[in-house]
């Protein structure tokens, strides 16, 4: 009778604890203390330009005034913050600034997407060049030029495109001055400025695509529009996405620069938004309290809208900033 052989047993396994977050990050410090130093000038940097300053929210729940100082003025809670939403003049302010950022998202946003993909199916490497840093080039001038220069070209006195309009037995348009048109000068001005930038942030992302998907596409028998449908705009989604949730960060900022530089008291009616009403109540009138309420509210609302967005962009859509 064969002597059965009974199996080792198993050595025993000492079961670590897990160790919690700030365990492993104080690990990783000292793995990598260098990487970590490098973190430091930057953190002070943030944390002395961005979070400092946040103690001048505290203007808005004051009577602030510049001679006193922040410590010495006296509180008064809600009060401009109830002068906010009952003022007539910030309801039409919050509507111009949601009608214009509206228009810039609906026309604008799908403008450089359109162009990048246009460009990417452009086989002369030359011309391509040519045309990018052409429309690009607008992005790096200020404001105050570009202002400058579509005051010249839409003019009444001598502009080019009132010349045409009069060579073509049309009436001339004062654009600077007609509220039915000011808006439409304001997105074609942000457009011409800001959408050859935007464009090369989509040819970019065109580089994140596999070629060999479009040589596969091809031995499929797949033409242009189905390797544009199936492979392209699924690459460059999550740059779209993450456009998309800065952009609705930004819907209350509604070009502020832009519009102090091309505006004027005949069209404030359209025109007038919640960055230009901060500055004429703040510098112009001295409400420092008032104008900082203003701008806290601002800040909340733009908040809340990066939440939402991103929220719903990882419930339909499995993407997000976070």
């Amino acid at each position: 009778m064969k002597p059965t052989i009974e199996p080792s047993p198993a050595p025993h396994r000492e079961i670590k604890p897990k160790r919690g977050y700030w365990g492993r990050l104080g690990t990783d410090i000292w793995k990598e203390w260098d990487l970590y130093l490098l973190l430091v000038p930057g953190i002070l940097f943030i944390l002395l330009f961005k979070y400092t300053p946040m103690y001048g929210i505290t203007i808005a729940f004051k009577d602030f005034n510049i001679f006193t100082g922040f410590a010495d003025s006296p509180w008064v809670g809600w009060k401009h913050f109830e002068k906010l939403f009952t003022s007539p003049d910030f309801a039409q302010v919050f509507k111009n600034t949601v009608i214009i950022s509206f228009l810039k998202i609906v026309i604008l946003f799908p403008l450089p997407i359109m162009i990048a993909l246009m460009l990417n199916e452009l086989r002369n490497m030359v011309f391509k060049r040519t045309v990018q840093t052409v429309i690009y080039l607008p992005h790096f001038l200020s404001w105050v030029i570009v202002g400058g220069l579509f005051i010249d070209l839409l003019s009444t006195n001598g502009g080019i495109v009132n010349k045409l309009l009069v060579s073509l037995g049309m009436e001339q348009i004062a654009f600077f001055l007609d509220n039915s048109v000011f808006r439409g000068v304001l997105i074609t001005s942000a457009g011409w400025k800001e959408t050859g930038w935007s464009t090369i942030v989509y040819l970019a992302a065109f580089t994140m695509i596999d070629p060999m998907l479009y040589e596969a596409a091809k031995i499929d028998g797949a033409g242009r529009w189905k390797q544009l449908w199936h492979i392209t705009l699924p690459g460059i989604a999550p740059i779209i996405v993450l456009m998309f949730i800065l952009r609705l960060g930004n819907v209350l900022e509604a070009g502020t620069e832009q519009i102090l530089v091309m505006y004027n008291p005949v069209v404030y009616q359209v025109s007038d938004v919640i960055g230009t009403y901060v500055y004429r109540q703040g510098l112009g009138n001295q409400d420092y309290s008032f104008s900082t309420a203003v701008g806290l509210f601002e800040a909340i609302i733009s908040f809340t809208l990066v939440i939402i967005g991103n929220s719903m962009s990882r419930k339909y859509l499995q993407r997000g900033i976070w």
